[in-house]
Order: structure tokens, then sequence, then C-alpha cells
């Protein structure tokens, strides 16, 4: 039996040091040590991306990590990253297109989407249908179809670039 390590990370802002089973997943971390139910465990292969947290400010599947692998990182996860404007901006949007539904996928597809709007650059157009659907090839819905998420990003993207244009 491996001892538990330690793990001394930035969860949302707040410093966390705790001791962990060198197996456990940064997901099951977040949820069951952390209380953050904003990450889903789906299909625990990195497939669904209900899961996804940004780590030191890039996308990753939390199922995929141990907890041991981030020490000295920092994650963010929806519940960390509700304060931004931006996802405000796309939780009003996704309500506004109905694009929640069951909810499940949510979480992670919000924070890929944030991810993806932090690419709008001043004097650039909004990212094409297709672009946006390319960022959430990672994501997996079953209740949408994607149509209703797609336009609720394609919605923020446009007010984002214009508002980024304009500065």
């Amino acid at each position: 039996m491996i001892a538990p390590q330690p793990v001394n990370l930035t969860v949302n802002g707040a410093r966390v040091r705790r001791f962990v089973e060198p197996r456990l997943s940064l997901a099951d971390f977040l949820r069951q040590d952390l209380g953050l139910t904003a990450v889903h465990l789906g299909c625990e292969v990195g497939a669904c991306g209900a899961c996804i947290v940004n780590l030191d400010g890039q996308p990753v599947h939390a199922c995929l990590m141990l907890a041991v692998q981030t020490d000295g990182m920092r994650v963010d996860t929806l519940e960390g990253l509700s304060d931004s404007e931006a996802v405000a901006a796309l939780q009003k949007a996704f309500h506004a297109r109905n694009a929640l539904q069951c909810g499940f996928c949510t979480p992670g597809i919000l924070v890929v989407a944030l991810g993806f709007l932090k690419g709008c650059r001043p004097g650039e157009t909004a990212p094409s249908r297709e672009a946006i659907r390319d960022a959430l090839s990672g994501n997996y819905c079953r209740c949408t179809g994607y149509e209703a998420i797609v336009d609720a990003i394609e919605r923020v993207a446009k007010a984002a670039c214009a508002t980024q244009e304009a500065a």
C-alpha cells in the first residue's frame, strides 16, 4: 500500500493542502474532498468533457489527471470562474437559448467556451460556428443537439469581439 502523498495547489483562488491517495483522480478530489460539484463524472475516460476544469489556465479533463499531478498548480472549476462576467454572459445566453436542458454537460462546456472566448482579439471578427463546434469537440451532450449551445456561444462571442474591437 502506497502512503497518501501531499498535494499543495490553488483551487478557485484558495490555497489547498491535503494528503491524497496517489491514485485519486483530480475529479474525485475536487468533488469528494473539496465539495466542488460542478465537476461531473461521466465517462471517466476523457471522452465526454463533463469533468473539464482549467489547470494553470488550460482546459483539462479532471478524470484523466491524478490529484498528485497538480501539486503547485492552479485549478479553476466553474464555481471559481462564476464571478467572471464572461461566464455570467454565457450562462445568461445558455438560459435564453435553452442550451441547458439537463445541465450535466453544461459546466464543462462553459469552462471550454470561456477559454475559447478569450481568443477574441481586437480587430478580428467573431469566430465562426464551425470554430465554435471545433472548440466543443471534446464535450458530449445528449440533450440539446448542440444547435442551442452553439447559438448561445456565438451570441456571446459576437458581443465579446465587438466589445474588444471598440476598446
